[in-house]
């Protein structure tokens, strides 16, 4: 049970981290106008994205320690 806390724990800083460092990125140039929600539906799946890869490494790293 608090190997699966860790790693919902875990999962949920790295999303707020990639969701924090994507916030450094100004993107607005790549899209086009009026796709608002288009935009927001990408900036949550590269985040969601880029914060499972970081999770993964981390408890992989972790574990075989």
């Amino acid at each position: 049970m608090t190997e699966f806390i860790v790693r919902v724990v875990v999962h949920l800083v790295c999303f707020v981290l990639a969701m924090i460092a994507l916030q450094a990125l100004n993107y607005e140039k790549l899209l086009r106008r009026g796709k608002v929600v288009q935009a927001q539906v990408l900036y949550v799946l590269c985040a969601m994205a880029l914060g499972l890869l970081a999770a993964q490494f981390l408890l992989n790293l972790a574990y075989r320690l």
